[in-house]
């Protein structure tokens, strides 16, 4: 490769035109920054088509100038190397070569063009050239002088990233390493042969999904052409039981009909003759049952009517009998009264009466109070056990009538909640009690005429139109566990969910401040404080929960009403025996008096007592000798109108049966007479061999019955119709040449197969001598690092990848170089452990290593700001290790560092900031290291 001589500017940035000498193995640019350093790096980098730092391009450049033109003119060595090799050659034979960029705008847009001239050549003479050359063909001349596309990728390192080459991969290394040693005939016979075998692989994969393709047609046209065999098929079986099956199974069917036919009228004849026998007879058993029954309820009557008498006579004799009695029964009471009024005390049994009636009527109201709730409790259970709602309240039974009356469809609260875990259901029952009575519309376009409904009803609850679908739940809170069945109001699932679950008020204490809780037991805390919100269970609404809970509570609570009410009871009876014989107590004082009064009534009933007994005693058993009489006579007539009925239900019944089978006799005659017809049409349109007895038995053992061969034709029908079918029958010829395609495509992928497996062979060839060569390369640059670091002082290894005959391996096959500084043992590329220090000699090691070509010796580097996180012992180092390499370099640095940064440096290159009045900045200032004689 060359080194740089010389460079010119014109129209660059805020530079007229100045020339630079270059001609010094370290270059140092210095100046402050914003000075120009980079923008005079930038310019070499154009001048040898690369890109610029950063976002910058060539145009920023030379915008700035305000002229319509500018060059880049350098002259550089053409010296021949130590194999008589010179970059430039051929043509250029000289030592030296003028490179040169023109710039001009043209059209508004700035164009680039490049010249290469032999020896120093001025600007004045290259602008009547003829070799000007684009970016590409200039970039083929300079790689074909040393300055490779690689080595381009090094040159254009950002400023401060001097270390970016210890960042790369071992794979990216390994093929940076290729492109600037690597042997470019080889590399070109395996991407050839590589090339190759890849096209041979792309033909036969390309054949083979051309084969694949024409066998799946070759399988969708016999596929096709079965589908067109089946339809065929199916449509000649449609035909034959259309025209043959059918009808000759019809035909068998009616011959066996027919015969069938002979024999049922037969029976049926013998029938009707033993039915006739049976009437005769039957006629003249009802006629004697007729004149039997009239004779039994005659004497049925007869004995109704006796019957009636003697019960007359016995009434009235036990009338007098218990007239006679009951006065007696009064004497003997007021015998009673008289006796117990001499030994109490009348006031006070009057005292004793007034508190037994007030104590009765208090249990008489307690009695039928506790009976009206047991029967709404028993009502409210019916209704839950019958799988019912809740019972609700008269305003809400009300304005939910008035809803439906105007046909507004909505649900309760309650009838759209549900609670998962029944542990929690009273919490639950405590945070929605109060919102238990909420009416839930369905659609919210009936929200005015239901809130009017609310005015007009004065209904306090809430009556929501907008609802949303269900909320996420936060874990733990009540919503947690509540599962509504349709969408609810947003509000009222937010506040479920603010509440969190505790066991205890302990745990709930323990949350901050601002957090709602409530416990197992209903205990609420909320902003305004904490109380207890417990619901009874009688008093539940919402889910299946409740309605359990409330079921066992009504069920208890009517046990106990039923017990109250059963204790009321007897107390009532007690109390009632108490009042009965207290009022007896005060009404003995008048016994006396009324007994006296009395006294003859009482002595004729009990002389007539016994001679009215008496009368009873008779009439009483006149009136049993009566009663048999008339059992017995209607006994007989019931059973005489028993047999009777029945005589006449068996004639009518056969009467019925004569009718039906002389109807039955008249229908067979006129079937068997179609049937007759029938058999014969159809036989009269058909061979003689069709409706032989053999032929139909053996077609009958074939197809089963009629019905049979029609539901298959219908089955058939219907695949016709409703299935798809191909009914093209040139689907035939395309299924025979198809495959004789694929029989001819199936020998040229063959054929082609053994083509790829020749290049296959070829490129395994070509990839063992790229192996080769790559070693060799590894080995080479290799060598380059290992001596480079024993110049710094740097011990350095290069691992050997694994190589072998496999595109694969060879893929991720990559190139790790480890540094070991100081003797602290070996530190990988880019592994963190290294200084920044150690960083920038890890990059310029495998830098310079790129570019000890012994057939291409020399080059340049640009290196910006190298020495930016260096301490003075590395920037020495640094230095040192710059001086002995062959390369030339033209390093950037701020004025701000340390001196030692110039001492490596033979050039040096001042760069100053343009001043605000003038128009150009001011050229760069030169300043030449003189070089001392040493004495003895």
């Amino acid at each position: 490769m060359f080194h740089i001589k010389q460079l010119e500017l014109v129209h660059w940035d805020y530079w007229k035109r100045f020339t630079l000498p270059l001609d010094a193995q370290i270059v140092t640019i210095v100046g402050p920054n914003g000075s120009g350093k980079t923008t005079l790096l930038d310019a070499l980098r154009t001048l040898f088509a690369l890109p610029c730092s950063g976002k910058r391009d060539y145009k920023r450049y030379v915008r700035r100038s305000g002229e319509a033109f500018a060059w880049l003119r350098a002259v550089v060595e053409n010296h021949r190397g130590d194999n008589g090799w010179r970059p430039f050659w051929p043509p250029i034979h000289e030592d030296q070569v003028t490179l040169a960029c023109r710039l001009t705008k043209q059209g508004g847009e700035w164009t680039r063009e490049y010249v290469i001239a032999p020896g120093d050549t001025p600007i004045e003479v290259l602008q009547e050239s003829d070799h000007w050359v684009g970016v590409r063909d200039y970039q083929r001349r300079l790689d074909n002088a040393g300055l490779s596309a690689a080595i381009t990728k090094v040159l254009a390192l950002e400023q401060g990233d001097t270390d970016k080459l210890c960042e790369y991969s071992p794979k990216a290394l390994l093929e940076l390493v290729f492109d600037v040693f690597g042997d470019k005939e080889v590399l070109d016979q395996y991407t050839q042969a590589k090339n190759e075998q890849r096209e041979a692989q792309r033909e036969m994969e390309s054949l083979e999904l051309d084969l694949a393709k024409l066998q799946n047609q070759v399988e969708t046209k016999i596929s096709e052409a079965n589908r067109y065999l089946q339809w065929r098929s199916r449509r000649d079986e449609q035909a034959r039981l259309t025209s043959e099956i059918i009808p000759r199974l019809e035909l068998a069917e009616l011959r066996e009909s027919i015969a069938g036919g002979r024999n049922q009228l037969a029976g049926n004849r013998h029938a009707l003759r033993e039915k006739e026998m049976q009437r005769k007879a039957l006629t003249e058993a009802v006629a004697t049952q007729e004149r039997a029954l009239a004779d039994a309820t005659e004497a049925e009557k007869s004995a109704e009517d006796n019957e009636r008498k003697v019960q007359e006579i016995f009434q009235q004799a036990r009338l007098a009998e218990q007239q006679t009695s009951h006065l007696l029964k009064e004497e003997t009471k007021l015998k009673a009264l008289v006796e117990s009024s001499k030994q109490t005390d009348v006031a006070q049994a009057a005292e004793a009466l007034q508190r037994d009636e007030a104590a009765l009527s208090m249990a008489r109201f307690e009695t039928d109070r506790a009976g009206k709730r047991l029967k709404e409790v028993g009502q409210e259970l019916t209704q839950l056990k019958q799988g019912g709602g809740m019972p609700l309240e008269g305003v809400v039974r009300a304005f939910r009538s008035a809803l439906d009356g105007a046909s507004i469809d909505h649900v309760l609260l309650p009838e759209i909640v549900e609670i998962t875990d029944q542990s929690w259901q009273g919490a639950v029952e405590a945070m929605l009690r109060a919102y238990r009575h909420i009416v839930l519309l369905r659609n919210p376009s009936d929200r005015a005429h239901a809130y009017a409904l609310g005015e007009k009803l004065q209904y306090r609850h809430f009556i929501v139109a907008d609802r949303d679908a269900p909320l996420q739940p936060t874990p733990g809170s009540l919503l947690e566990i509540v599962r509504f069945t349709a969408t609810a109001p947003m509000w009222l699932m937010e506040s479920l969910n603010r509440v969190q679950r505790v066991e205890d008020t302990a745990a709930g204490a323990a949350l901050p401040k601002h957090q709602d809780w409530i416990t197992r037991q209903g205990f609420h805390k909320e902003r305004r404080g904490g109380r207890h919100a417990g619901v009874s269970p009688s008093e539940f609404q919402f889910g299946e929960g409740g309605r359990r809970a409330r079921l066992i509570a009504l069920q208890e609570e009517a046990q106990a009403l039923q017990e109250r009410v059963e204790t009321q009871n007897r107390a009532i009876t007690k109390l009632s025996e108490a009042v009965a014989h207290g009022r007896s107590l005060v009404m003995g004082v008048d016994a006396a008096q009324l007994l006296a009064a009395r006294a003859e009534e009482f002595r004729a009933a009990a002389e007539a007592l016994p001679a009215v007994q008496e009368q009873v005693r008779s009439a009483g058993e006149a009136m049993g000798a009566a009663m048999e009489t008339t059992k017995q006579t209607r006994d007989t007539r019931r059973k005489t109108e028993l047999e009777h009925q029945r005589a006449r239900n068996e004639l009518l019944q056969l009467e019925r049966s004569l009718t039906g089978t002389h109807s039955s006799m008249h229908e067979l005659r006129a079937e068997q007479i179609k049937r007759i017809e029938q058999y014969r049409t159809k036989r009269r349109k058909m061979p003689a061999h069709w409706y032989s007895r053999t032929g139909l038995r053996a077609l009958s053992d074939e197809f089963g019955k009629a019905a049979d061969a029609r539901r298959q034709l219908e089955r058939i029908e219907r695949e016709l119709e409703e299935e798809t079918w191909i009914t093209d029958e040139t689907v035939l010829v395309l299924r025979d040449k198809l495959e004789q395609d694929l029989r001819g495509r199936e020998a040229e992928v063959k054929k082609r197969s053994l083509e790829y497996e020749r290049a296959s062979r070829l490129t395994d060839g070509a990839r063992g001598e790229y192996i080769n060569v790559l070693r060799a390369t590894i080995r080479r640059y290799a060598k380059n690092v290992r001596s480079l670091g024993e110049l710094a002082g740097i011990e350095v290894q290069c691992e050997m990848p694994h190589l072998e005959n496999e595109d694969l391996i060879l893929n991720q096959a990559g190139l790790a170089v480890n540094f070991s500084f100081d003797r602290k043992g070996m530190t990988g590329l880019n592994d963190g452990e290294a200084s920044g220090g150690q960083q920038v000699m890890k990059s310029l090691i495998m830098l310079i290593g790129l570019m000890m070509d012994e057939s291409r010796p020399g080059g340049f580097v640009f290196i910006d700001e190298p020495f930016a996180h260096l301490d003075i012992f590395n920037i020495d180092r640094v230095g040192a290790f710059l001086q002995a390499t062959r390369a030339q370099y033209l390093i950037t640095t701020p004025n701000t560092h340390n001196v030692n940064v110039f001492g490596p440096s033979e050039l040096t290159l001042v760069t100053r900031k343009k001043q605000p009045q003038e128009s150009w900045a001011q050229p760069v200032a030169v300043a030449r290291r003189q070089k001392t004689t040493a004495h003895a």
